[in-house]
């Protein structure tokens, strides 16, 4: 009888980071439309949404939706692709975001 899948330092980090991510790239992005404009919003997928639900339902939806599929991928064992995702959310979010907000 097995015991469950074996815990994983690396995953568990991997999935904060993950998530920490999803939070900071949810309040860039509100802060971002509230200083600049929805135009600002370079995803045509959550431009469009909060076009029709406005900016806060539609991040707040967008941010649990990504936060649930990387608890699933977690949960599933698959931490390199949480790890993977987390770097590209930093690489094509958090940075462009940052760079936009504070280094203007």
């Amino acid at each position: 009888m097995s015991a469950g899948p074996r815990r994983s330092h690396f995953g568990d980090i991997a999935m904060l980071t993950f998530l920490v991510v999803q939070a900071c790239d949810g309040v860039f992005t509100y802060v971002g439309i509230a200083m600049i404009g929805p135009g600002i919003e370079g995803n045509p997928l959550i431009a469009s949404l909060m076009a029709a639900l406005g900016g806060g339902p539609a991040l707040v939806g967008t941010k649990l939706v990504a936060g649930s599929l990387g608890i699933v991928l977690h949960l599933t064992g698959v931490h390199r692709i949480v790890a993977a995702l987390t770097c590209l959310y930093l690489a094509a979010a958090i940075v462009p975001w940052a760079t936009v907000l504070f280094f203007q």
